[in-house]
């Protein structure tokens, strides 16, 4: 359908010319509904359809054209959206004008009062945003995430609840906008670009991010290792102080997965450069070939800002290909970064991509990394403008010497509508909007673009070195579908209570967004922590989808071998967490497939139970885990909410009432509260200080039995790193009831691993006998008082289908 529309009246040309003619095409997919608006007479930059990835293969239970309705007048125009089921508009223009000037564009729906929305962001904030009054700048800003403002990631999409439903609203467009919730309405005021809005049915939460991510882009497929614990800090001064670091953790035991090195490590702070003395090559290497024999990996930090100097590869063959962004004389747009005067890939040109990726596989082939960490990428400069094009020499940081004036006099074109970026200035601690790109594109077009192509390149980079394998790339700055191509952390938070308390709305927004694998900087990125709040952190961080404990420098050490207490508290979570890792792997292969959240927001999974809608201080890791974290200071126990249903401990088994509230005991030296779902079935397997060393271990079922003594689950394992896995996976699914379990399903790929024990919780009667194959089995034993039955001393192999009966 395409509607034409035409103005309304005079122009009131309040934020420039308002377009004469508008054009509103709406189309009926099976995922959305997708509005698009924009003036044919305007050759609009929109977002090109090669920065996403949508899922061809999509197909929902249900169409969103089956659920929801299309309505619109035309005189004044308005359109609005209705579910079918209910009758309920969902989203709904009428009576507020359209608005569409050459820099502004305006458009706004109606909400209920005090409406549920969760979304817009990246922010700090709290994850079910305040209907009475949020205001959300997008505007891909380097700042040390302030509370409530914007920082570095672009996300314009948001899930309503709405009486127990369900439904999602996207924007697409990479220009600078506010989003607006205030006097029950949602209003989107974006700097250019089209209107390009999707809506999505749900009518469930995790139907909505289904259809979202099949839009944009499904997330990566992890690598195993990446599920590992990461250790990194800003200040490691030389290669040996890194190896101290490791060793101190081998000594400790406790698990640890993936050494990281940030800026330390370069020449000057180049990219693709390592410091000859601190940091020399061969003994890198030596070092990397170590960490890779005890099954450890290491990643290492690169910028996109590449040093202007005549003597340095990466510029002087950038400059040769033509791969920097420019002023809009023609000259390179130079500013300042950690290396000095630096200038930026301009992702747009084509040649780019070839250099980035030259660039990589070089310095890999010197130093073979097992992923990249992009960083600085909104993108960040210390200055406002082309600051060192005709300057020489290496700049001070702004900070050391404030009388060094790294800003030129110059004359920014500002829109005539000020979004609310906290910087001000849109050319403020970044690339300036005047910079031109490949085809005259300008940087105030594409800004919110610059981390998520970054993105791009830095896979296609990795695969090129080794296209059999999956990649692992961490970036700051990103956008709809980023989550296609890296994991994501939530920047430079403080080591403060109330970052640890934010982190859990941070991670759980980026769920929605289609980027499962996030974390946030564990113990707190500035700032120096305490020993309580680092222990709590650890507790919780060592569930984070992306577990990295990361400090700046200058603060004290903490790593989770500092104090005692905190390296008892680690192994005891981080056990816990490695014996789940065959368990979470299954719920990163339902987020790479559907889009579904590895932490799942309890508002979400209990979304007809309003008691739960501002509830973001507990989480669901998958569907079957409760996480209730020690989140406040000087706390021996948490009050954790229980969702209707049966729960269990997860370390006694004892039964839990769900539908009410319980004080759980958490001292400093137990275990963070953990409750398994009743309905579930949860593998574990013994854990190792590495994931390599888990490879054959033997398993255990929780099988944790509802109200009506029933369970389910699954497991999918494959060999962990192959980007074509060529059949080559189990995906198998458990059902128990109260007279027996079943494992069966797909087995094409050999774990070599046996089904060492099975534990049976909220069994009401104790079995006469137990079988397996038919024949009786006798280790077992029973606890009528816990209605728990334990099942020990088996070899079942978990690569057949096997049944015990009770």
């Amino acid at each position: 359908m395409v509607i034409g529309l035409t103005l309304d009246g005079p122009p009131c040309n309040r934020y420039g010319q308002d377009s004469e003619n508008l054009e509103v095409q709406v189309t009926m997919e099976r995922a959305r509904i997708h509005v698009k608006i924009l003036d044919p007479n305007e050759n609009a930059f929109e977002v090109p359809e090669d920065l996403l990835a949508p899922d061809h293969s999509f197909n929902p239970k249900v169409s969103a054209e089956s659920l929801l309705e299309f309505h619109y007048e035309s005189e004044p125009f308005s359109f609005w959206i209705r579910r079918k089921d209910t009758g309920e508009t969902i989203f709904d223009t009428t009576g507020i004008p359209l608005i569409y000037e050459k820099e502004y564009r305006e458009l706004t729906s109606r909400l209920p009062h005090d409406a549920n929305i969760y979304g817009i962001g990246e922010v700090v904030s709290n994850f079910r945003r305040n209907p009475e009054y949020t205001l959300q700048p997008m505007w891909a800003r380097d700042a040390a995430d302030p509370i409530n403002q914007n920082i570095y990631g672009t996300h314009p999409f948001y899930i309503e609840l709405r009486d127990g439903k369900a439904h999602g609203v996207s924007l697409l467009n990479s220009f600078g906008m506010d989003v607006l919730l205030e006097n029950a309405t949602v209003a989107y005021k974006t700097l250019g670009g089209v209107l390009d809005f999707s809506f999505f049915a749900g009518p469930n939460s995790y139907d909505v991010i289904d259809a979202y991510t099949a839009t944009i882009g499904r997330p990566f497929q992890v690598p195993y290792w990446s599920l590992g614990f990461n250790q990194c800090r800003y200040g490691y001064h030389d290669i040996q102080i890194v190896e101290g670091v490791v060793n101190s953790y081998a000594e400790a035991k406790i698990p640890l997965e993936t050494m990281w090195t940030d800026i330390d490590y370069m020449d000057q702070y180049r990219d693709f450069t390592t410091d000859p003395v601190r940091y020399p090559t061969d003994v890198m290497r030596t070092f990397i070939d170590k960490l890779h024999s005890e099954g450890k990996h290491y990643v290492l930090i690169i910028d996109p800002a590449i040093e202007r100097d005549e003597n340095y590869p990466a510029w002087t063959e950038g400059v040769e290909q033509n791969t920097f962004i420019k002023n809009p004389d023609g000259s390179i747009y130079i500013g300042q970064v950690w290396p000095g005067y630096t200038g930026f890939p301009d992702w747009f040109n084509p040649n780019t991509t070839k250099w980035w990726s030259k660039q990589i596989s070089t310095f890999h082939s010197k130093v073979p990394v097992d992923g990249l960490w992009i960083d600085m990428n909104e993108p960040s400069s210390f200055c406002v403008g082309s600051c060192g094009t005709n300057r020489t020499g290496t700049p001070p940081y702004p900070w050391l010497d404030p009388d060094y004036d790294l800003n030129v006099p110059q004359t920014f074109p500002n829109p005539a509508y000020n979004i609310s970026n906290f910087y001000g200035n849109l050319s403020v601690h970044t690339v300036s909007t005047e910079a031109t790109h490949y085809n005259g594109l300008t940087e105030f077009q594409v800004h919110n673009l610059f981390g998520h192509m970054e993105a791009i390149a830095t896979r296609k980079a990795l695969l090129d070195i080794a296209p059999e394998k999956r990649t692992f790339v961490l970036g700051r700055s990103t956008f709809p579908s980023s989550g296609h191509h890296e994991a994501h952390w939530t920047g430079d938070n403080a080591s403060k209570w109330e970052y640890l308390r934010y982190s859990i709305p941070g991670i759980l927004s980026f769920q929605m967004f289609g980027v499962p694998l996030v974390g946030s900087d564990i113990c707190g990125f500035n700032g120096n922590t305490t020993e309580e709040l680092c222990l709590r952190w650890m507790q919780l961080g060592s569930f984070y989808p992306f577990s990295r404990n990361h400090n700046v420098k200058g603060a004290i050490s903490q790593e989770a071998y500092r104090w005692p207490s905190v390296a008892e508290a680690s192994r005891k979570a981080l056990n816990t967490r490695y014996s789940l890792l065959p368990y979470i792997y299954t719920q990163f292969q339902y987020a790479h497939t559907s889009g579904l959240p590895v932490w799942r927001p309890l508002p979400f999974e209990f979304q007809d139970d309003p008691s739960f809608l501002s509830n973001e201080e507990e989480i669901l890791l998958g569907p079957a885990i409760l996480v209730s974290p020690v989140l406040t200071e000087n706390a021996d126990a948490v009050e954790a909410a229980f969702p209707k249903g049966v729960w269990y401990n997860f370390y006694n088994y004892e039964k839990v009432e769900g539908g009410k509230t319980h004080l759980l005991p958490a001292p400093l030296d137990g275990d963070i509260p953990l409750h398994i779902r009743g309905g579930h079935v949860v593998p574990i397997q013994k854990p190792e200080l590495v994931i390599a060393d888990m490879a054959h271990n033997p398993f255990k079922l929780l099988v944790a039995l509802d109200e009506r003594e029933e369970a389910t689950g699954s497991m999918y394992f494959d060999d962990g790193e192959s980007t074509d896995v060529r059949g080559y996976f189990s995906e198998v699914r458990y059902t128990a009831d109260t007279r027996g379990i079943r494992y069966e399903g797909r087995f094409n790929y050999y774990t070599g691993a046996n089904l060492e024990s099975v534990v049976v919780m909220g069994l009401k009667r104790k079995p006469e006998r137990v079988t397996i194959y038919g024949i009786e089995y006798g280790s077992w034993t029973y606890d009528a008082a816990k209605e728990l039955l334990t099942i020990t001393e088996l070899e079942l192999s978990m690569d057949t289908r096997f049944e015990i009966k009770f």
